[in-house]
């Protein structure tokens, strides 16, 4: 027996993650501006940085934007499974362009530990930093209410990418105050060179969470199990086996097999099938199940 689309591509979760992506973009143009007037001003290569940083935060976020808008179109001759894998394919994106920014803030950090240079403008850099870090935390939070509502990957990717950049602001302007105010001039270079692992470590954390996705790896053991226990609770149900789950962008598909009476009649069996198929779109909305009945004498 077999089941289809929920209709949860679109929607409010459809809406939801748009406007994510939307004010993503928005959020890393302004910060790219503010943040390339405080450089010149201060020639801090920890500002220089987090410049950088915005720089790769808007790519990605343009790519996931991308993304999204493919991920939420709705099946189609072609595919039939949706097009939920286009949220990994933007993971590992992004996770290639942390990467690479990652290895440039090493060396340039290193060459600023090797020359060491005095700060400028101590002042300007700490209170653009301190606007970087209100306007991305406004964010990050309306990006954790969307992934709370949606659980959608790349949402996910792109808010890490944000909650990095609020760690990597305020070490900033730890940096600067060293720096400037107590003349530490080797500050800038030690900092930025702990961005640089910061960024390195969450590329690793998206490519973990975007491979789990396109290797379709099974649904987390909490909800396997509630799974198995509103199936065998039903009544007529007396055992399951060959479950199987994965996610795909919005959407999750659900497989099994369940053990039924074989005195049941077919129409009985299809009844107590359908029921339980109800049961797990009510648990799982944005489920897709496809169940076959096994006979037991």
């Amino acid at each position: 027996m077999e089941k289809s689309d929920t209709g949860t591509h679109g929607g409010e979760n459809g809406r939801l993650m748009r406007s994510a992506t939307y004010a993503s973009v928005t959020i890393a143009i302004i910060l790219i501006c503010i943040k390339l007037a405080a450089y010149l001003s201060t020639n801090s290569v920890a500002i220089l940085s987090t410049l950088v940083d915005s720089l790769l935060d808007m790519v990605a976020s343009v790519i996931n934007l991308v993304a999204v808008r493919h991920a939420l179109v709705p099946a189609d001759h072609d595919h039939r499974f949706g097009h939920g894998k286009a949220e990994a394919l933007a993971g590992l994106f992004q996770s290639a362009i942390i990467a690479g920014s990652g290895v440039f803030l090493v060396f340039q950090a290193s060459e600023r530990l090797l020359n060491p240079k005095a700060l400028n403008s101590s002042d300007l850099g700490i209170a653009v930093m301190v606007v970087s870090i209100v306007l991305t935390l406004f964010l990050v939070a309306y990006q954790r209410y969307v992934i709370r509502k949606t659980r959608s990957v790349a949402i996910s990717a792109d808010s890490l990418h944000y909650v990095g950049d609020v760690l990597i602001n305020g070490s900033v302007i730890v940096a600067l105050i060293l720096g400037g105010v107590f003349h530490w001039i080797y500050a800038d270079g030690v900092f930025a060179i702990g961005i640089a692992l910061f960024l390195l470590f969450s590329s690793w954390k998206i490519i973990r969470a975007s491979f789990s996705d396109l290797m379709d790896e099974e649904l987390e053991d909490a909800e396997r199990t509630k799974i198995i226990e509103l199936v065998t609770a039903h009544p007529g149900v007396l055992g399951i086996h060959d479950l199987r789950t994965r996610r795909s962008g919005q959407q999750v598909f659900i497989q099994m097999h369940l053990d039924m009476d074989g005195g049941m009649t077919l129409h009985d069996a299809h009844q107590i099938s359908d029921s339980v198929e109800k049961e797990l779109i009510t648990e799982f909305p944005e489920a897709e199940a496809i169940i076959h009945q096994d006979p037991i004498h």
